[in-house]
């Protein structure tokens, strides 16, 4: 899509748009109200602004459409809507060794069990083992800084998808 045709779609499309970047309900609505765009960064910047006067059960709502790191069959079924957009997003994990992705599957059980909320990361570029990592590293953290991390991150992602979204032409 085109940032012209964003800007001149109806509210269904351009929330269907905003959708496929983050799940979030209430920074679809403000994303698509703040119609038109002057250009790609104002939308990145828009992102980000309306992205931090999001809530906790935003950021929840925003990371309940993830799937967990390297379960490729959640992106098939449960994440139809995002595919086009999330795609190429775990290729790291999916290059990894069957080890690397037991121990991602296990971490990320335990992460879950611990924050209420799957290890969310901006994965683009990410191996496997560098994935595996940062999760070793961040789940003894508490909730709040989790929400916040994740937070941190899931912005990185919605940036990328607006990004792979929006065509020049």
């Amino acid at each position: 899509m085109t940032l012209d045709e964003l800007n001149n779609s109806t509210v269904e499309n351009a929330e269907k748009f905003f959708a496929q970047t983050c799940a979030a309900k209430r920074w679809v609505t403000k994303m698509q109200e703040q119609r038109p765009y002057a250009n790609t960064p104002n939308v990145l910047q828009r992102a980000r602004a309306n992205w931090q006067e999001m809530k906790r059960e935003d950021f929840l709502q925003a990371f309940d459409a993830h799937p967990m790191i390297g379960d490729i069959n959640s992106l098939r079924e449960k994440y139809a809507s995002t595919k086009a957009m999330a795609s190429n997003e775990q290729d790291g994990a999916r290059q990894a060794d069957e080890a690397t992705l037991i121990a991602l599957q296990k971490l990320n059980q335990a992460y879950k069990e611990k924050h209420g909320f799957i290890f969310i990361i901006c994965a683009s570029g990410l191996d496997a083992h560098t994935m595996l990592k940062e999760i070793e590293r961040r789940i003894d953290n508490t909730t709040p800084a989790e929400i916040t991390n994740a937070s941190d991150e899931q912005i990185k992602i919605t940036n990328l998808r607006i990004l792979k979204g929006l065509s020049d032409e």
